[in-house]
């Protein structure tokens, strides 16, 4: 079947947006010949994968690590350069740290041997050898995955019918998650560990596809990394490389309007100027794309954004042994943490976190003899729970409550070490344009996945595409990285590569 490209001329296009999806569109579309300019509203790169400084110390605004980083070094080949020449990775151990609330740890190795013995000591031989299992199971369904469903550009739902379709069914990947994971692993504490990262996707695990096991793989299996410098040293590298290969980077440009003569993009305008254009990647969030585009897409159902988040940057004058570089700290609850996110949109009564310290792993992020702590909690969007405006006066009540629960888990005297701290709620990702105050974008619910997602090519426009997380193939850095690839196969008629084998999303 012949993959639909834009028509025409495409010797210049002009990227909006300067994150991780317009850069690796940049990349693919500039080894492909094309002449790019990149339009970006913020004064630096990297859009969600941000970064601030904060009284000396240097925040990621966005993703924490970085998994199956041989995606980015596809946009570097793109251009003739390599990720390692420019991003030092340094590798986690263990990937994650698991607390939980009757007084247990867990730490999660992405070594089969360190994780097989460490889940024996936790929990036995016999959830020992259902791990080995499971490992072999999320390989499988990973390379069913990566090969025709996530690195793939789809032209209606037809382009399902495959082999492969075959194949994941065989693997289970249409049932439910959670029970799936649970024909491998008894122990509760232990299914919570390969399943949470189902909440990434905006799904709860008793719901999720079991295909969204995919994410366990990438977390627990395929490798988690963290660039020195930070997150954000990622896209300021993928910049540099787009610029040594020719590209116009301008940053600090809000894009107003599209101009257009019949169904075609002409021109992208911002504030400043009039930037002509063969064809466009949009890379915005879907309402901002819809108002620039002066058009919504016809579907039957509305969309469903994920849940959102609330994140508490905290620079301390100390720091907790207990804590590696991304901790997971498990409340006794947890059905009813998940009803409470995505059905009755109140605040979680008994929250499970996420708590990364960067400076455990790259000191420099923080002044000489201070610590950078991370703490994210899961929160209903405002879709489903309070408002943009409710968090105005919510912001610094939760922000206590959250200290508080920090104190009572072990991390004594957090609340005091604080000298240097900045909140950001579902008020805040509004605020950035992000729909239903997530920065998580749409959810994937079956409707919303593989050709049901939102499209990346645009009905009545024929030379814009779409890259980023709210179209194929979804949430998350690795999804986002292909995103841009498969935006830029669309303009170039490029199958987009695949790696010869898989190296180490989100």
């Amino acid at each position: 079947m012949t993959l639909r490209t834009v028509p025409g001329r495409t010797d210049h296009v002009v990227v909006v947006g300067a994150g991780l999806a317009g850069l690796s569109a940049a990349l693919h579309l500039l080894g492909a010949g094309r002449r790019v300019t990149l339009l970006e509203r913020d004064p630096l790169p990297g859009g969600r994968a941000g970064r601030r400084d904060l009284g000396g110390y240097r925040l990621d605004t966005g993703p924490t690590v970085l998994t199956m980083p041989h995606l980015a070094d596809e946009a570097f080949a793109a251009v003739g350069e390599r990720l390692a020449d420019h991003v030092e990775l340094l590798p986690l151990h263990p990937a994650y740290r698991a607390g939980f609330a009757d007084g247990s740890t867990l730490d999660v190795h992405t070594d089969a041997d360190a994780m097989e013995a460490e889940v024996a000591r936790f929990a036995g031989p016999r959830e020992a050898a259902g791990y080995r299992r499971l490992r072999e199971w999320l390989g499988r369904l990973h390379t069913v995955q990566m090969r025709r469903f996530i690195d793939a550009n789809f032209d209606s739902p037809l382009g399902l019918l495959t082999p492969d379709l075959a194949r994941l069914a065989a693997l289970g990947g249409f049932g439910r998650l959670e029970p799936r994971i649970g024909r491998f692993l008894t122990d509760e504490r232990l299914r919570r560990v390969f399943t949470f990262q189902s909440l990434y996707a905006g799904v709860t695990p008793a719901r999720a596809l079991a295909a969204y096991a995919v994410i366990a793989y990438m977390d627990t299996v395929a490798g988690v990394h963290f660039p020195r410098g930070g997150v954000h040293a990622l896209p300021r590298a993928m910049a540099g490389a787009a610029v040594r290969a020719g590209a116009d980077l301008r940053l600090g440009r809000d894009v107003l309007r599209l101009e257009r003569t019949g169904d075609r993009i002409t021109a992208v305008v911002t504030a400043d100027e009039r930037v002509p254009c063969d064809a466009v990647v949009l890379t915005p969030d879907l309402p901002v794309v819809h108002r620039l585009l002066g058009r919504r897409p016809r579907r039957p159902l509305r969309l469903r954004h994920a849940p959102s988040a609330v994140v508490l940057h905290a620079g301390t004058t100390r720091t907790w042994p207990r804590l590696a570089h991304h901790t997971l700290s498990f409340g006794a609850a947890w059905r009813r943490t998940f009803d409470e996110l995505t059905r009755t949109g109140t605040l979680m009564t008994d929250p499970s976190l996420l708590i990364t310290r960067p400076t455990a792993t790259d000191p420099a992020l923080a002044p000489p003899g201070r610590h950078l702590h991370y703490v994210l909690a899961p929160c209903p969007n405002t879709d489903t729970g309070p408002g943009a405006h409710a968090w105005e006066e919510l912001a610094p009540r939760y922000r206590d409550r959250l200290l508080a629960t920090l104190e009572r888990r072990g991390l004594d005297g957090i609340a005091a070490a604080i000298e240097e701290e900045c909140l950001v709620t579902p008020a805040d990702w509004t605020a950035q344009g992000h729909a239903a105050g997530t920065p998580f974008s749409v959810a994937h619910t079956f409707a919303q996945t593989g050709p049901f997602r939102p499209r990346n090519l645009v009905r009545g426009t024929v030379n814009a595409v779409l890259a980023g997380c709210g179209t194929t193939p979804g949430v998350g850095v690795p999804p986002v990285l292909i995103s841009g690839k498969l935006a830029a196969a669309r303009i170039t008629g490029t199958p987009a590569r695949r790696p010869a084998s898989v190296g180490a999303t989100r």
